[in-house]
């Protein structure tokens, strides 16, 4: 290993040269307090941080005083998520920012959201922690700037990693709170199945969010805290913030109703992003789900490969099968339906739907419909005659948000209005009404029950190479990755949260279609690979020391899989 001085001999002999003269500079650098590695350098300015590779390790100085940390796997990821984010707060902070030709001058990492999330951005052991980062080598043009990369190098970086990664600079009260938060968030999911609760709510929690586009919380003053309606009301003892009170969402379904902008939608996001530990202070800390809780929403167009969704729809005009449905371009209607078996297939337990977002005529047929229009002639059995199968029968509870279909009161167990964004059980008023109405519409579903067949990729039908026959898988968006010939639309995976997670998810197609082997069901296959993971860490998804993965599950692999449209399942 060299030391930094022989680094600035370097840097010195190549000012003014084609950027390509940076790949002199890969090597293992001692900095005295924390060693630098530049283990890949991007060909050009203009590249994206991903295609570099940088890393510094220090001495773990936290071990003394948290040593504890390696106790639990949910303590640890938090630890190492806490130090992700004061070392991107600390780029902010330190770094000038960009400086010349495109990513010029940028020092970052990874950014984190509200989620604390397992990431190979920082790595720990109870001897050193680990951080891999971004390092945008400055040019002017193509032409190396070695005067700024040395201010880069030898003042901005140290000043970082010192401000992030040295005890004395953090406040460790804050990073105790930190662990807490995550460790309370996993015991109470931990709780939920014993205590026949799919959903838990605290009171005095902050549901909205700033805007549609920010995941970070209201101006505390300006929203109504959480308070849940005593019939609806449990408490969990803590492990560090003792007794809590919060609405508890059993098993079964729920309806969730009210007027428009009282809040049913923000109730159902919070749901929704209830699979994941919140930060200390995002107001959802306490706000915890079932984790293979999913949103499932009409979306047209999505590709579908023979999947069974006969239970839904059946008889179709032309006799097309749907026990074995295909689409290059689904309906509404389909693409709900296809959505709901893919995630039965690999083991959701509870099930979400906004009105806003479901085709209309899946949801339900009213009693003037069915009067109109006889059921050999409809095709489509809807949501609300399956619902209470799905739970009798598989054990999937649906929590659905409505505010215009009164029919979902006779087979929901739960009824919750939001009103001025306070929940309030109505069930008994509800029921009280359903009882008062003679015109009721007849239920439909007794044909074709839910069941899952098998699903197994046909071998090498997952390509990875673009039309230059080169390699080519990547994600530049949250909702799209670029896989070979293809480009994976995510759009409808609403609980995808941060890029890293897409980004893992595209590296995780890449690592499965190793297990394509004709044979093994893709249930078997998603498990499997994250069992690898859970076992040995996001990095089986890369043999190079990336830090731009963050956790995702298995439900989301499935679901990218399904839309990809090379995909193909032997009949």
């Amino acid at each position: 290993m060299e030391n930094f001085d022989i680094l600035k001999h370097k840097l010195e002999s190549i000012h003014g040269r084609d950027y390509g003269a940076y790949q002199a500079l890969k090597g293992e650098y001692d900095y005295s307090q924390f060693k630098l590695f530049i283990d890949q350098i991007p060909k050009d300015p203009y590249a994206p941080p991903h295609t570099g590779r940088y890393r510094v390790i220090v001495k773990n100085g936290f071990i003394n005083q948290f040593n504890h940390i390696f106790n639990t796997k949910i303590s640890e990821i938090a630890f190492r998520d806490f130090l992700a984010r004061k070392f991107y707060d600390a780029a902010l902070k330190k770094s000038k920012g960009r400086r010349g030709t495109g990513n010029s001058g940028i020092i970052t990492i990874a950014k984190p959201g509200q989620a604390i999330l397992e990431r190979n951005s920082v790595i720990v052991n109870k001897e050193m922690i680990e951080v891999r980062f971004f390092i945008g080598l400055p040019a002017n043009g193509r032409k190396i700037n070695s005067q700024i990369c040395q201010a880069m190098l030898f003042e901005e970086i140290p000043k970082i990693i010192a401000l992030a990664l040295f005890p004395e600079n953090l406040d460790m009260r804050d990073l105790e709170q930190h662990i807490k938060t995550a460790e309370d968030a996993e015991y109470v999911r931990s709780r939920l199945a014993s205590l026949n609760l799919v959903v838990f709510i605290a009171d005095n929690s902050i549901l909205p969010r700033k805007s549609g586009v920010s995941d970070q919380p209201l101006d505390i003053n300006r929203v109504f805290p959480f308070k849940s309606p005593e019939s609806l009301r449990v408490e969990i003892d803590l492990p560090h913030s003792g007794k809590t009170k919060g609405m508890g969402i059993p098993k079964g379904i729920t309806l969730i109703v009210g007027g428009g902008y009282h809040g049913k939608s923000t109730l159902l996001n919070a749901i929704e992003m209830g699979i994941y530990n919140h930060i200390p202070n995002d107001g959802r800390e306490k706000c915890i789900s079932d984790f293979s809780t999913i949103k499932i929403r009409a979306y047209n167009g999505r590709y579908i490969e023979k999947v069974d969704i006969s239970a839904f729809i059946n008889n179709l005009p032309l006799q097309k099968n749907t026990t074995q449905f295909s689409t290059d371009n689904a309906s509404g209607s389909t693409s709900q339906a296809a959505s709901i078996m893919e995630a039965i297939e690999v083991g959701t337990n509870v099930i979400l739907m906004d009105e806003d977002t479901c085709a209309t005529n899946f949801m339900i047929r009213d009693q003037k419909m069915q009067k109109l229009v006889e059921k050999d002639d409809e095709p489509i059995t809807t949501f609300i005659d399956k619902a209470e199968s799905l739970y009798s029968n598989k054990g999937i509870s649906t929590i659905l948000v409505s505010g215009g279909i009164g029919d979902y009161f006779d087979v929901s167990n739960i009824i919750i209005q939001m009103k001025n964004y306070n929940p309030i059980d109505v069930t008994g008023k509800a029921y009280e009404i359903s009882r008062s109405t003679s015109n009721k519409r007849v239920y439909e579903g007794k044909e074709h029950p839910i069941s899952i067949n098998e699903r197994v990729p046909v071998k090498n039908c997952i390509n990875p190479y673009n039309y230059y026959n080169k390699k080519s898988v990547y994600s530049a968006e949250i909702n799209r990755i670029h896989f070979g010939k293809n480009i994976i639309d995510l759009t409808d995976l609403e609980q995808l949260i941060e890029l890293s997670q897409t980004k893992a998810i595209a590296g995780a197609i890449l690592h499965i279609n190793k297990y394509f082997d004709g044979k093994m069901p893709l249930k078997e296959m998603i498990h499997k690979l994250m069992c690898d993971i859970e076992k040995n860490g996001l990095d089986v998804l890369n043999n190079r020391a990336s830090g731009y993965f963050a956790e995702f599950r298995g439900l989301e692999l499935a679901f990218a899989i399904n839309r990809l449209r090379a995909l193909k399942i032997i009949s």
